[in-house]
């Protein structure tokens, strides 16, 4: 089987490594970054598979970061990830396509059938 990298955009550090830790050992080529400048910086941004990002982090938020990537590389799967409630927050996630909105906290499980489905693995 052929490598899937997933790129994590967290400014949540524990979060942030807990999940890359959790997508290794799913088997997925994980990155983690603490920015979505950090990410879009780096050579992930150009070839990951799929990115998990959470809506709110210091500068660029990961509705803006998803947005970015549609124009930077159309059709790319985005995961976000928010602990926020509010339902323009909500609306404005929705609208910008990802593939799911995963409200925090969640089981590790949704995420990884959420890539499952994505990918179609089984």
């Amino acid at each position: 089987m052929s490598e899937i990298s997933v790129a994590v955009v967290d400014d949540d550090t524990s979060l942030r490594n807990a999940l890359v830790s959790l997508l290794q050992a799913s088997d997925y080529v994980a990155t983690g970054f603490e920015t979505a400048e950090a990410f879009l910086r780096s050579a992930e941004a150009d070839t990951t598979d799929c990115l998990i990002t959470d809506i709110h982090m210091p500068g660029m938020n990961g509705i803006e970061l998803n947005r970015a990537m549609v124009k930077r590389r159309g059709s790319l799967p985005v995961i976000i990830m928010t602990a926020l409630q509010e339902k323009t927050t909500l609306d404005d996630a929705i609208a910008s396509g990802p593939v799911c909105l995963l409200s925090k906290p969640f089981e590790s499980e949704l995420l990884l059938e959420c890539l499952d489905r994505v990918f179609s693995r089984h």
